[in-house]
């Protein structure tokens, strides 16, 4: 019996709906890396019956497999801009390139002029753009290309009070100053710092599906896993590779069908727990590739499966536990569940 990954779509749209009644300008949807890993084919479909009418993407390949999901009308950027070889991707799924260089403009203008573009501009986070000196030389020539979007993304919006937000933020305005273009800056965190940073368009991703820093997001991903045995453990014997736990009072152990083959990170195993019911329920020892021992001790009777995701802890639970972040919980479940979805 697989573990199964219920995915709730209602609350992807709720919290679409929640974020752009907060966002001053249009509210689009990431759904680059599948949909944060629950499902493009599905999410994206929500969405847009939702009234998102713009959606972004990492790479090109993806965005032509979201036209074939979502036909056409809805814009779809490209976030890696137009890289070599892009450009019958790009022409054939009617994608909007956001240009990060010299380089990806001229390729852009010399393989598919009249095509339209975006253009991405580094305000601060040194990883993708064009930085300020590189947008100065070539702010006419772009300009003249007629862009549908210029963009930037902030580094620290998680944390509303870093200094780091105010500095790109007056960045990005003397950037884009007295331009007659859609100015976009801002993903989730954005738009909870409030109308300074809307713009004309936000890009929310991590807020539609249940995470940080949108606290009011419904949870939208339930993990349950089933129990494949229950054994009852002696002091002093020990659980999982490396005996790395061990017991000091007799111990009721389940083992648990699920591992990091499917996604629960190795490392959240010391800090980590599971739901029985209303009962938190400890891991024990190392979690292994397929299999995971949890505490049940006292719990009668034992379930037949347990909650890792869902009412009782969200993915930003679990990312606390792995010293990680609840985007890397969702984008690593793994593909052995049974995917069930609910509502859309």
């Amino acid at each position: 019996m697989q573990p199964t990954l219920t995915i709730d779509l209602d609350a992807i749209r709720g919290n679409w709906r929640n974020l752009a009644r907060q966002n001053g300008g249009e509210t689009a949807a990431v759904v680059k890396a599948n949909a944060y890993g629950l499902g493009a084919d599905r999410v994206a479909p929500a969405l847009a019956e939702e009234g998102a009418r713009h959606f972004f993407v990492a790479i090109a390949e993806e965005g032509a497999a979201l036209r074939r999901i979502l036909g056409p009308g809805p814009t779809i950027s490209v976030f890696s801009g137009h890289m070599p070889g892009d450009a019958e991707l790009i022409a054939s799924a009617d994608l909007v390139p956001m240009i990060n260089s010299i380089d990806q403009m001229l390729r852009h203008v010399e393989a598919l002029p009249g095509h339209p573009f975006g253009v991405q501009l580094d305000s601060g986070m040194n990883r993708l753009g064009m930085e300020p000196a590189e947008w100065g030389a070539l702010r006419d020539i772009a300009l003249a290309q007629n862009p549908v979007l210029v963009m930037s993304h902030l580094a620290c919006s998680d944390e509303p009070q870093h200094g780091m937000n105010d500095f790109q933020l007056r960045t990005f305005a003397e950037l884009t100053h007295g331009l007659d273009v859609p100015l976009s800056l801002s993903a989730t965190g954005g738009i909870l710092m409030g109308p300074d940073y809307h713009f004309d368009l936000s890009r929310p991703g991590i807020g539609l599906y249940g995470g940080l820093p949108f606290i009011d997001a419904q949870p939208v991903a339930y993990l349950d896993i089933p129990v494949i045995q229950v054994r009852e453990v002696a002091p002093g014997e020990s659980v999982g590779y490396g005996n790395t736990w061990i017991a000091r009072r007799p111990t009721r152990v389940a083992t648990i069908a699920a591992g990091y083959a499917d996604g629960v990170l190795r490392g959240m195993g010391p800090k980590a727990y599971v739901y029985a019911g209303e009962t938190r329920c400890k891991v024990l020892g190392r979690i292994s590739m397929d299999l995971i021992g949890v505490d049940v001790t006292g719990i009668e009777p034992v379930p037949d499966h347990v909650e890792l995701l869902g009412r009782h802890q969200s993915i930003d639970t679990l990312a606390d536990a792995a010293g990680t972040i609840g985007y890397e919980i969702l984008t690593a479940l793994g593909a052995r569940y049974a995917r069930r979805y609910t509502g859309g």
